[in-house]
């Protein structure tokens, strides 16, 4: 008989019973799509993994402590054999085949009456690989797909009726790759992006032409877009019907004024979808090989911004109780203020020799570290020249890791990945958005 192809379906199962026979890794890795799927599954098995025992304490599966026996088919409507036990896996097979069931098996793919496509989903969307008998090719082809819808790269844009709204999009500490999956799909979808300095720039070069692109021009130490303007320029792409993208530095809930829009939006009935990003507080200080936390050395980090002054009366932050604290403090928007932020630190009874290393431009091809103690950072940052954006860390875990911070300085191999210079560009700065721009309302302050 001629080799004939599969036929594609797609099996909705959701409250149907759903035999999996083994308890191994095959089975494993099956379980949660079929869980997904809203399958009642019964595992059958003498043994399983650790992980498949989770999900059965976690009343996800149901679990038959025994050996495959006639008749655990009954009322199944799709059975996986996943045993090592080719005897009993024949069985199970015939079993099914009387009850026309379809069966995979993980053993023998000629022997099955079904066949476990690759499959991955995103944004709502499943895809699903055949290729034979090559399931290498089946999964390669999948990623491709997959990854090209998530990136944007591989163009299938949704036709269906929608009306406006706006995306806060974190983007990341700086380098373009850091950008969330979902953060990248959006961009590739928008109709308007309305960006910061501090966000990743070179992601705007792969828009469409079509894209609208408004600069908000939140550039350190210079002039600032009004917030109030930025808001009005949301609010009305978003009522044009457009979909809007407010693409950040780092996440837009961490010194990013993320909230203020995202109730500027909601008082004019516009929704609002918040991507976190990641956080230059954690990530710039991971790409220069220092981890905010250590066993041992450090068990809290706490994030403070410093772009008001420890004596300024707006300040928010009580310094004295930062400085009793024994972990990492991490400083944004701080360059210029540093010397006193040490001062304040060491006066309420942080050690003066307590190391301190300031990373400017995080995860980019222009990143440099330099290393200091809390007694000499303020005369070392005006030395070495050190401009914003750059994140401040204080404590112990600064002198962890010497070795790999050494390996990473020599290779440019940094904690997002930046050999031979890297994908961020040196104007690509690194650190979190907004109350980047401003003193605590005046809109004037510098930051760091």
């Amino acid at each position: 008989m001629r080799d004939v192809g599969a036929y594609p379906v797609g099996l909705r199962l959701g409250g149907r019973r759903v035999v999996v026979v083994g308890g191994g890794q095959v089975a494993q890795r099956r379980l949660p799509a079929l869980v997904s799927a809203g399958a009642d599954v019964v595992v059958v098995s003498p043994s399983v993994t650790a992980s498949v025992e989770a999900m059965v304490a976690a009343g996800e599966v149901r679990w038959e402590r025994r050996r495959y026996r006639e008749g655990d088919l009954e009322g199944a409507w799709y059975v996986l054999v996943a045993s090592t036990d080719p005897v009993a896996n024949a069985a199970v097979s015939a079993e099914a085949e009387r009850r026309r069931v379809w069966c995979v098996r993980s053993d023998d793919a000629e022997a099955a009456t079904a066949w476990t496509p690759a499959t991955g989903r995103t944004d709502g969307v499943t895809v699903a690989v055949l290729t034979g008998h090559d399931p290498r090719r089946s999964a390669a082809v999948r990623d491709a797909v997959v990854a090209g819808l998530r990136d944007g790269s591989l163009a299938a844009p949704a036709h269906r009726a929608r009306s406006g709204g706006v995306a806060l999009v974190g983007g990341g500490p700086g380098d373009p790759d850091l950008i969330t999956v979902r953060g990248r799909r959006l961009l590739a979808e928008a109709d308007v992006v309305v960006a910061d300095r501090l966000g990743p720039r070179d992601l705007l070069d792969e828009l469409p032409p079509h894209v609208e692109v408004i600069d908000a021009a939140k550039i350190p130490y210079g002039r600032a877009m009004a917030q109030e303007a930025i808001n009005a320029a949301l609010v009305e792409h978003a009522k044009a019907g457009k979909a809007v993208v407010r693409l950040k530095g780092g996440d837009p809930y961490v010194f990013g004024r993320g909230m203020e829009e995202a109730e500027a939006l909601a008082r004019e009935g516009i929704p609002v979808t918040v991507v976190p990003g990641i956080s230059s507080s954690i990530s710039v200080p991971a790409a220069a090989g220092i981890p905010v936390t250590h066993r041992g050395v450090a068990h809290e980090f706490t994030v403070v911004s410093g772009h008001i002054a420890p004596d300024d009366a707006r300040s928010l932050v009580d310094w004295g109780a930062l400085a009793r604290l024994r972990g990492t403090l991490v400083v944004l928007m701080g360059v210029e203020r540093i010397a006193a932020i040490a001062a304040a630190l060491v006066a309420e009874g942080r050690p003066a020799d307590t190391p301190v290393a300031v990373v400017q431009e995080g995860t980019t091809a222009a990143q440099r570290r330099v290393d200091a103690t809390l007694a000499t950072v303020g005369r070392k940052v005006a030395d070495e020249g050190v401009r914003p954006p750059a994140v401040i860390v204080i404590g112990e875990v600064v002198s962890v890791g010497g070795a790999v911070a050494e390996l990473a300085q020599a290779t440019g191999a940094l904690a997002g990945g930046l050999p031979d210079g890297g994908s961020g560009g040196a104007g690509s700065p690194a650190g979190e958005d907004a109350a980047e721009n401003a003193a605590e309302g005046d809109g004037t302050a510098p930051r760091g």
